[in-house]
């Protein structure tokens, strides 16, 4: 990779998360006004100190007068981002970058979705399928697939992965069950999650996110100036977004055991932030478990596991709120939903809390001598993805 990162360069003053929820009774506009005054409250902030704005939207808004409007903004530049799942991350990384260009003094991003009575359900699936050559298959049916695959090269018992990967759905619902933003917040065992009907191969609604209205944003100034706003900055230490060609279903070297994005954005973050092993480094991680095979090779994508070891580590518990490496502290995708301009900017929101102590005490992490957490984002599918990597932290240096 050839980013040489902005590390320590930026500062994060203020996070701020509306609940993620069916929101029948909220348009996007009240959707971005909640996330907007949630932001700025927490960087004790006015709107008019911002000098320019990144609005993350996949498919509610089309430019940045949809953000504009509803908050009358006027005469500020308003960029409009869309990447995918990872679009929240992406606003932040493209208004992180321009703070450290210098271009501007204090800087906003803002990821709101609203789909859930726009006239469809769900979320919408480009490039549409067209003559077989590419994919054809849905979201769920595509990650899936990762299940049998893993479980030939690593000659486990399909039946034995298929309840490792249940225990990570009751590990985010368990904490999703104390985060009062959540959508979803009732605790269930992997035992009830692998006696539901199957949707796509071996994996049942409860192993699938929810698709979620909401909004997150968060402001950043140079790290120079953090102090005047903040006591307690978190610094940004690197932010890798990669994508690839999009040719995996066409390979017939790629095995679905991998998702080859997320480990070259992980590579270019860990190297950004001076990360040599991350399994002792990082104390918290928010992962994309967009399904829950996806959280499950993650853990060895992101170095959180050895090749072969996830399956293992996830039935001891290493990423549980005690474990070694707590993993989606807030219930993830699965158990907060995904409104997907807000997802990565949701995950940020975590990590603000626990890095600076303020998460709820029912669903705190307990790792006072490591200060960096991670965000991972991806957008797309196995074999065709954009993936994000962020770390951050509570000290420059």
């Amino acid at each position: 990779m050839g980013s040489h990162g902005i590390k320590d360069q930026v500062a994060i003053i203020g996070v701020g998360c509306t609940p993620f929820a069916e929101h029948w009774d909220k348009s996007l506009d009240d959707l971005i006004i909640d996330g907007a005054q949630a932001t700025y409250a927490s960087a004790g902030v006015a709107q008019d100190d911002i000098d320019a704005f990144w609005f993350g939207t996949s498919q509610s808004a089309a430019s940045g007068l949809a953000m504009g409007g509803p908050l009358k903004i006027q005469g500020k530049p308003i960029t409009r981002v869309e990447n995918y799942c990872a679009t929240g991350s992406e606003a932040m990384r493209q208004a992180a970058y321009a703070v450290a260009s210098g271009a501007y003094d204090l800087v906003m991003t803002l990821g709101a979705e609203k789909v859930k009575d726009g006239g469809y359900q769900g979320l919408n699936a480009f490039p549409i399928p067209t003559d077989g050559t590419q994919r054809t298959l849905t979201a769920a049916a595509m990650f899936s697939l990762i299940l049998p695959a893993y479980a030939a090269k690593y000659s486990i018992d399909e039946d034995d992965l298929r309840y490792a990967v249940a225990k990570i759905a009751e590990k985010n619902h368990y904490n999703g069950a104390r985060n009062p933003l959540a959508q979803f917040r009732l605790e269930t065992s992997a035992e009830q999650i692998c006696q539901m009907a199957a949707v796509a191969g071996r994996l049942s609604v409860f192993d699938c996110a929810g698709v979620a209205d909401g909004a997150a944003g968060a402001i950043l100034c140079r790290a120079s100036d953090a102090h005047k706003y903040c006591d307690d900055p978190l610094y940004i230490k690197a932010l890798s977004c990669v994508a690839g060609t999009g040719a995996g279903s066409l390979d017939p070297d790629y095995d679905y055991t991998t998702l080859h994005e997320s480990k070259w954005a992980a590579d270019d973050a860990y190297a950004q932030a001076d990360v040599t092993d991350p399994t002792t480094e990082i104390a918290m991680a928010e992962v994309h478990d967009c399904f829950t095979p996806t959280e499950f090779v993650l853990m060895e994508d992101l170095g959180f596991s050895a090749r072969g070891e996830a399956y293992r580590d996830v039935l001891d518990g290493a990423f549980a709120l005690d474990g070694r490496l707590p993993v989606n502290t807030d219930g993830g995708l699965k158990s907060f939903g995904h409104p997907v301009g807000a997802s990565g900017l949701r995950m940020l929101f975590e990590v603000w809390l626990q890095l600076r102590g303020a998460a709820p005490d029912d669903r705190s992490i307990r790792a006072s001598d490591r200060t960096l957490g991670l965000t991972h984002n991806l957008g797309g599918y196995p074999g065709e993805m954009v993936s994000f990597v962020g770390i951050y932290g509570t000290e420059i240096g």
